[in-house]
């Protein structure tokens, strides 16, 4: 027995380190098997990948370095190609260029589902093929998948490296951080053009603004193509094996009160490019009988400035005052954590706040912090005032509740050292909620504030995959045919480990491309 393979079953919630088979299923469409209707165009291809952010464009250009014909379906314009890929800086938790950050897989592990049948979960000890068929469809990210998930990392980012991409250890938003980022120069717009080009140049074909609707399906079930339609040419059949990488459901409203109940209608994606993800893939997926995995009432939360209409106009400076809701109360602990580890729960409570709205509220103390203007991403300027009546008229709060909470917050705080740069401990005594570190009094004129909301970065509800990125159906088996990458795939479960989503999409985006371009030449098995 492993010792992470031993520690995910004394903890049921984790996962572990243990090793994977090869295995690569036949998946070749038979074109003889599509029924066409007589207005719908069809086109052959080795490969359909679905979606053109990181995630799709790793897809395609695995599959073609492969030997595979691949078409690129994407709802967007060539010019607004990439998704929410295109406007992330592309944050990466790794150490250097060739280790991951050392909590990787513990972070993973410490949020892999919820309380799961311990009977059951015995058997990961067990070989996957030993695994029974409920264990393998079952919706936690299982340590098989987590492990080589952080094993196949560091060859990811030295493939992505011959194209031209190259990485740093740039400053990053959080003054205080729990773990280095490594970024691509040039953010995620730089992977994306970089992945394009090169796959442009292999002949990789690409239909914009055209949009997936239904997965084709043969005789034994498997999956043949996907039909689209083109806003220029109408229904077309793309015949092929299907990589489904076509981003969550932040960008559909529907869904987002289907999983996440009414309160979705305040939410809105981190960033344009998610707009064009309408969970698509995903309903397709569940529709011929792929295992759903991931939190689906569960998303990635950032603070944003509802009136910027900038890309993430993030607000991180909050844990150096306090936040108000539109009663002009405090509702959490601005203070409890390293920013880079708390900022998800606060997005979340101020999600949860009247009009899913709340004030990050400072004073000129605050300027005076070192680099402070990083946390601040907004293109707006703060609402200022010279007393903090005037500070909630202008806000539209309820002034004399915000002077009495900022009164009370004052009166609790307790002597000790400021240090802005790591957990000071100077926290507030006999509060509610209390502060736990920062807590600098509100009292220097001229006083800010900043509106925030909470925003979907992106969504945790997806389907199952092995760790050659096909698609688990629900009674454990793999959907011949199928495979998923990025957002599509469900792994993530309460809190999200910060800085790891474009590294998902990457690793599982290549894995599907490899498996899908070497499974034209084998024959058919239902390894699980």
């Amino acid at each position: 027995m492993s010792r992470a393979a031993g520690r995910f079953l004394n903890d049921i919630r984790m996962v572990a380190g243990l090793g994977t088979t090869a295995c690569f299923p036949f998946c070749e469409a038979v074109s003889s098997e599509m029924a066409l209707g007589d207005r719908t165009m069809a086109k052959d291809y080795d490969v359909v990948v679905v979606g053109c952010g990181i995630a799709g464009l790793a897809a395609a250009a695995s599959a073609v370095e492969g030997g595979a014909r691949v078409v690129v379906l994407e709802r967007s314009p060539r010019n607004e190609r990439g998704g929410n890929s295109r406007y992330t800086e592309a944050y990466l938790r790794m150490s250097s260029e060739t280790e991951v950050s050392p909590d990787f897989e513990s972070g993973l592990e410490a949020n892999a589902g919820g309380y799961l049948d311990p009977e059951l979960v015995k058997s990961v000890l067990k070989t996957r093929e030993q695994w029974p068929p409920l264990l393998r469809s079952l919706s936690f990210a299982d340590p098989e998948l987590v492990s080589h998930f952080a094993r196949s990392v560091p060859e990811a980012i030295t493939w992505l490296k011959k194209f031209g991409v190259r990485f740093e250890f740039f400053p990053t938003q959080f003054l205080t951080q729990a773990t280095p980022r490594l970024l691509p120069s040039g953010g995620g717009l730089a992977v994306v053009e970089a992945l394009g080009e090169f796959a442009e140049g292999q002949g990789v074909a690409f239909h914009y603004e055209t949009t997936a609707r239904e997965l084709l399906l043969g005789s034994k079930g498997e999956v043949i193509g996907v039909r689209g339609l083109s806003r220029t040419e109408g229904p077309i059949d793309f015949r092929g094996q299907v990589i489904l990488a076509s981003g969550g459901f932040e960008g559909n409203p529907e869904m987002l009160t289907q999983y996440l109940g009414p309160g979705a209608h305040f939410l809105r994606p981190v960033a344009r490019g998610g707009l064009y993800n309408k969970g698509e893939g995903i309903r397709m997926a569940l529709a011929v009988g792929a295992a759903p995995a991931g939190e689906f009432g569960n998303f990635h939360a950032e603070p944003i400035d509802p009136r910027s209409g900038a890309s993430e106009p993030s607000i991180m400076i909050f844990p150096y005052g306090i936040l108000v809701n539109r009663l002009g109360e405090r509702f959490v602990d601005e203070g409890s954590d390293l920013v880079d580890r708390m900022y998800e729960e606060v997005t979340r409570a101020i999600w949860r706040q009247p009009q899913g709205i709340a004030y990050c509220v400072g004073d000129s103390k605050v300027k005076e912090i070192p680099a402070y203007s990083r946390a601040i991403r907004t293109d707006q300027p703060a609402v200022e005032a010279d007393s903090l009546k005037i500070l909630a008229e202008r806000l539209g709060i309820r002034s004399a509740a915000f002077e009495e909470t900022v009164r009370r917050y004052n009166a609790a705080i307790q002597p000790g050292p400021f240090n802005p740069l790591a957990l000071d401990g100077k926290r507030t005594q006999g509060l509610t909620p209390p502060k736990t570190n920062w807590a600098l009094p509100l009292e220097k004129a001229p006083f800010f504030a900043y509106p925030m909301i909470c925003s979907v970065v992106f969504t945790f509800g997806g389907v199952k995959v092995n760790t050659h990125a096909q698609v688990i159906n629900s009674d454990g088996d793999v959907i011949p045919g199928l495979y998923a990458s990025g957002e599509v795939v469900g792994m993530y479960y309460g809190s999200y480990l910060g800085s790891t989503s474009v590294l998902k999409a990457l690793v599982f985006g290549r894995l599907a491309g490899v498996t899908a371009s070497r499974s034209r030449h084998l024959g058919e098995t239902r390894h699980p």
